[in-house]
């Protein structure tokens, strides 16, 4: 089933285009994502497709039934987020938060199935810890538990894996294969090729305008891997 639709999309910031027609569309159980050198327009994507940021031209189409606050939404952690004064436990259940409306406390069902995503992601060990305490591959686990609160079947990542070490990045691509298996719909920016060809099943390629949007089989056979493995090095 589809689940969004870009068409004839601009984007960027007062009214000045980073990026430039960019169309493709996102089926429930895909795992899409999206390369591209710094400043093509990635992040200021996944910003215009949760109204985050505002389209210069075209259309993010969400089908009918979609309600975007069940969007898990994981942005490229700040140094200020790094050191916030929290409890695990507190971060993974603020992702609960826009579903709560006015009511001031987290019911059973959220207790739960926060519960149930730290024991899924292995975070037992330190949920009672302050969160400014953990090392990086342990925040952003934190941050995927908290993201997971928030949805059912919908995460969207933004460079998730930035200032991790080589085995925190395995830990988490393999959640993030992981999720997918399980029917989880995941967009997800990435600069890992290796990882993203690893876990992906469809590919959305930046630079100025799309350059490349299809499965990851198609990318594979298509020369621009091999271009972007060449721009990545330099």
């Amino acid at each position: 089933m589809k689940i969004l639709e870009c068409k004839k999309l601009s984007i960027g910031y007062n009214e000045k285009a980073i990026c430039k027609d960019i169309n493709f569309e996102v089926n429930s159980g895909d795992c899409l994502c999206i390369i591209g050198e710094n400043g093509s327009g990635k992040s200021t994507l996944l910003k215009t497709i949760l109204g985050l940021n505002k389209q210069i031209s075209g259309k993010v189409i969400f089908e009918k039934t979609f309600n975007k606050k069940n969007i898990g939404y994981l942005p490229q952690q700040s140094e200020f987020q790094k050191d916030f004064p929290a409890t695990v436990k507190e971060v993974i259940l603020s992702g609960f938060v826009n579903k709560m409306g006015f009511r001031p406390f987290y019911n059973k069902i959220e207790k739960q199935k926060a519960n149930e995503i730290i024991n899924f992601l292995g975070i037992n060990d330190y949920q009672k810890k302050s969160y400014r305490d953990l090392s990086g591959g342990q925040q952003q686990r934190v941050l995927l538990a908290r993201a997971l609160c928030a949805t059912d079947n919908f995460l969207v990542l933004d460079e998730p894996t930035n200032g991790l070490d080589a085995r925190a990045i395995k830990k988490f691509y393999d959640l993030i294969f992981t999720l997918n298996q399980k029917g989880m719909t995941i967009i997800m920016i990435s600069h890992d090729i290796e990882k993203v060809l690893n876990c992906a099943s469809h590919i959305l390629y930046l630079k100025d305008t799309l350059v490349f949007y299809g499965s990851k089989e198609e990318f594979i056979q298509s020369k621009l891997v091999q271009n972007f493995r060449s721009e990545a090095e330099n």
